[in-house]
């Protein structure tokens, strides 16, 4: 019988961090809507995008809005996401609309049709990708999509895609088509501010290496990159003859320099490189190059 795993509880100091830091983040997104985005007539994608619309049309405060139609997804998707990420978002959720809801008179710092999406783009993005960074969410959309997509023959991203194509084009009739087009720009640089909040500017990337000067080439990795390799063995699909394999972590800044190594040593290897998106454990550190 298969041992049952116990669910570690998070230690008092890092529920306190994702506290701190859901709070900053929603707060950053509160920001990002009563004082560039909602005065200037530009929406985002989602739950909040819908809500912005919706107090529009009924002259209810976005806050109320934000509420209520994320809760029903946080208590149908509960055990889909887990109680931590559930109370998180709930979290997140409540303190994003009471800040819309005190910041709702407060002024927009620009009614510049170019700035307001570009800042509230920049800043909407940086406090969703806090928030995801520490555990929660602010959209239920994503939870819907979920739901949604284990009984139709779409994934996950291509249903959050289309309900937010949805939801823009929805307000080029709510407040006509400049503002569609200027949320459209707000809701693309929201989207690569979310990437770079959650993964970092120092981007990681995981390289494999095929070579039959396997052994020269991982031992020049470690000397003149000074990043540690690890060797796998493999064997060819085609030849079924054995194969050694490199793999090893480095940054995007590395890499010109890796290829140029690779190629040096051996010009026919195989070299597969990929995006990674959090590195942890084990010796990434760099060491001295000699």
């Amino acid at each position: 019988m298969a041992k049952k795993i116990q669910h570690v509880k998070l230690s008092m100091l890092e529920i306190i961090r994702r506290v701190v830091f859901i709070t900053l983040g929603a707060a950053i997104v509160s920001v990002a809507l009563e004082i560039f985005l909602v005065p200037n007539e530009v929406i985002d994608g989602g739950i909040t995008g819908i809500s912005i619309m919706l107090s529009h049309l009924t002259d209810l405060p976005l806050g109320i809005f934000l509420f209520i139609l994320n809760l029903p997804f946080l208590i149908i998707g509960y055990k889909q996401i887990g109680k931590t990420f559930a109370l998180s978002t709930l979290y997140g959720v409540i303190v994003m609309s009471i800040g819309t809801q005190l910041l709702h008179h407060v002024d927009p710092l620009t009614e510049s049709t170019f700035l307001a999406p570009v800042i509230g783009g920049v800043l909407l993005g940086i406090g969703i990708g806090i928030v995801i960074r520490f555990g929660g969410s602010l959209d239920g959309t994503e939870i819907m999509a979920i739901l949604f997509s284990k009984n139709l023959p779409f994934s996950v991203g291509e249903f959050v895609m289309f309900i937010n194509l949805f939801i823009l084009g929805s307000a080029g009739f709510v407040y006509g088509w400049d503002s569609a087009m200027y949320s459209l720009i707000a809701y693309y640089i929201a989207f690569k501010m979310i990437d770079v909040t959650v993964e970092g500017f120092d981007e990681s990337k995981s390289v494999w290496i095929i070579s039959e000067e396997a052994v020269e080439i991982g031992e020049a990795i470690m000397s003149r990159l000074g990043r540690g390799v690890t060797y796998l063995h493999g064997e060819g699909g085609f030849t079924g003859g054995s194969k050694k394999v490199i793999f090893c972590v480095i940054t995007r800044l590395e890499e010109a320099k890796l290829k140029s190594i690779v190629h040096e040593l051996d010009p026919v290897a195989f070299l597969a490189v990929g995006n990674i998106h959090d590195v942890k454990g084990g010796r990434f550190k760099k060491r001295d190059i000699h």
